[in-house]
């Protein structure tokens, strides 16, 4: 079968332990059938007898048809939120812990790969966030998200009071240690600690989790994916709230500020093994019902 990729591009976190091992596996197995290989500038530290091309993750983004990021959910995290814009499919090598979204194992890349090659996958399409902070109507910072946007009250013991809009209709005003905003795949996330239910990914909603609601009755609530969401954290209150995207990057609040979160334009692709399923992910994950599943 005729390969449904050409040109290659290897991203990662440098400061992996047993990386060396997987990118030269991956190395061979992609030069092997003659396909060009682009490799992340960070990767270099590993593999200092590499004299191919180095590039950035933009320029890799810019002119490869296929990424393979090796590392655990969190490189992954990090991947998608700069190569989303390009919309070139992205397929995980775990190396981490969970791997919800970083499925193949480097026991399993020498089956795998050459699966995926030939065009045996599944393609999967995930949203992410827009999040930005406003200050009497000026933008001071600006990022996005896969997993989540958390406004929390950071290192403080205190609680934060906020305000919560809905494409600006009022819902509540809340004390609590801070809210999580989050998107199909963040559900099995940071969120899920919170309580917050597991979504499908491929639904289109996002989910709003409070921390720590100072009220019995405060609840998750899903919400359709095109919802702009709003909150607005009250003058009276004390401390400068953090605002994090996949707990990675880092902006901050003040009293009277607003934090504006709404579905990114641009969308990542993920790609999976043709036998890829999300509830046998969360059986393994999640460890559901070890027991009753041979």
């Amino acid at each position: 079968m005729q390969a449904a990729f050409r040109k290659i591009g290897l991203v990662g976190r440098s400061q992996q332990s047993g990386l060396q091992e997987v990118i030269q596996q991956l190395l061979g197995l992609l030069q092997a059938r003659g396909l060009e290989v682009m490799l992340e500038d960070r990767l270099g530290e590993v593999l200092p007898d590499y004299n191919q091309r180095l590039a950035s993750r933009d320029e890799i983004g810019q002119e490869t048809d296929l990424i393979v990021v090796v590392g655990g959910d969190g490189s992954l995290l990090s991947a998608a939120r700069t190569l989303a814009r390009y919309e070139t499919p992205v397929l995980g090598i775990n190396r981490g812990r969970l791997g919800f979204l970083t499925d193949i194992t480097p026991d399993e890349m020498a089956q795998r790969i050459p699966e995926v090659l030939d065009g045996k996958f599944e393609r999967e399409s995930r949203f992410l966030l827009d999040a930005d902070v406003r200050r009497d109507g000026h933008v001071m910072g600006r990022a996005d998200a896969l997993n989540d946007v958390v406004v929390n009250s950071g290192t403080s013991a205190q609680m934060i009071e906020f305000e919560l809009y809905i494409n600006d209709t009022f819902v509540y005003r809340q004390r609590a240690d801070g809210l999580i905003v989050s998107t199909p795949t963040g559900s099995t996330a940071y969120s899920l600690s919170g309580g917050g239910p597991i979504m499908h990914p491929t639904l289109d909603a996002m989910l709003l989790v409070p921390m720590f609601p100072h009220a019995l009755s405060s609840r998750p609530i899903v919400v359709d994916g095109d919802s702009e969401i709003r909150v607005d954290i009250l003058d009276r209150n004390r401390i400068h709230p953090p605002v994090t995207c996949d707990g990675q990057v880092n902006m901050t609040a003040r009293p009277g500020d607003s934090v504006y979160i709404s579905k990114k334009p641009h969308r990542l692709t993920l790609l999976h093994p043709v036998d890829h399923s999300f509830y046998a992910s969360c059986r393994d994950k999640l460890r559901w019902g070890d027991a009753l599943v041979n």
